[in-house]
C-alpha cells in the first residue's frame, strides 16, 4: 500500500468505505493511519498528527454523506475500565469490557454486522455522556436505542427483560427465567447474560444467584460487585 492504492487503483479510503480493504476486515487504528498517511503523501499534504486527525475526520464525514459507515465505534474510560462502545444507525449494538478484548470484538462485530466499522467517537457522543452520568450516580436508565441484532431466540427474550429489574435491585436468575416466560430455564438466562452484547445499558449486572451472591459477569467479578454497590449506595443516599 505504499503507494497509496490497493491493487485494483481504489484509494486507501475507497477500500475502507466499500469493504475491500485487503487481509482485515476491520482496520485497526495503526492501519488507518497509515492508509490515511499514504493518501496524504500522495496529495503533497505535509504529514502532522492534526493533519491525520484531520484526514481521518474527513474519512468518517465521507462515510456518513454516504450512508456507509455501518457501525461507528470509540473507547471511553470508566471505573470498571476501559469499555468499547458500538452502535448502529438503529442504536447501540455493542458495549464491550476491556476483558473481553476490544480488537477480537471489532472483528466479530466486521464478520456479524459489516466490515464497514470506523472509529467515529462523536457518533457516540450521546453513549459517552449517558454512561458518564450512570457512573456520577445522576442516571438510573439509559435513553439512547439499542440495536440486539446481536441476540435472538430465547437469549434475546432474556435480554428485552432484563431492564424489568429495577435500578439499585436484583433479581434471581429463575425471576428472570419466569420473566422470559421459560421458568425453568434458569441456567439458558445465565448464557444471555453472560451473552448480553449491551452491558451496562442492558443491566445483567443486577441478575444474582439465588442464594443472593453475585454471581459471575462478562466484565469481571469485581465489576459486578462495583455496579451493584454504586447502584446499593446511590439508592440508600437517594
Amino acid at each position: 500500500m505504499r503507494d497509496g492504492t490497493i491493487p485494483d487503483g481504489t484509494t486507501p479510503d475507497d477500500a475502507v468505505l466499500d469493504g475491500t480493504a485487503p487481509d482485515e476486515a476491520v482496520l485497526d487504528e495503526a492501519q488507518l493511519n497509515e492508509a490515511l498517511l499514504d493518501e496524504a503523501l500522495l496529495d503533497g499534504v505535509a504529514v502532522t498528527a492534526d493533519e491525520v486527525a484531520r484526514l481521518h475526520a474527513r474519512l468518517v464525514a465521507r462515510a456518513a454523506d454516504d450512508a456507509l459507515l455501518d457501525v461507528a465505534y470509540r473507547t471511553v474510560d470508566s471505573p470498571v475500565g476501559r469499555l468499547l462502545l458500538a452502535r448502529t444507525p438503529a442504536g447501540v449494538v455493542r458495549v464491550a469490557f476491556a476483558v473481553q478484548d476490544h480488537d477480537a470484538v471489532l472483528q466479530d462485530l466486521a464478520d456479524r454486522v459489516s466490515p464497514r466499522v470506523l472509529e467515529a467517537p462523536g457518533a457516540l457522543d450521546d453513549v459517552a455522556r449517558e454512561l458518564d452520568e450512570y457512573f456520577a450516580g445522576t442516571r438510573r436508565t439509559f435513553d439512547v436505542p439499542v440495536d440486539l441484532r446481536l441476540t435472538s431466540g430465547f437469549r434475546r427474550a432474556v435480554v428485552e427483560h432484563l431492564g424489568d429489574v429495577a435500578y439499585g435491585r436484583t433479581a434471581s436468575y429463575a425471576q428472570v427465567a419466569a420473566l422470559a416466560g421459560s421458568p425453568r430455564a434458569v441456567r439458558a438466562v445465565g448464557t444471555a447474560c453472560a451473552l448480553n452484547p449491551v452491558p451496562l445499558v442492558v443491566p445483567c449486572h443486577r441478575v444474582v444467584r439465588s442464594d443472593g451472591s453475585p454471581g459471575r459477569y462478562a466484565g469481571g467479578d469485581d465489576a459486578k460487585l462495583a455496579l451493584l454497590a454504586l447502584e446499593t449506595g446511590v439508592g440508600a443516599a437517594a
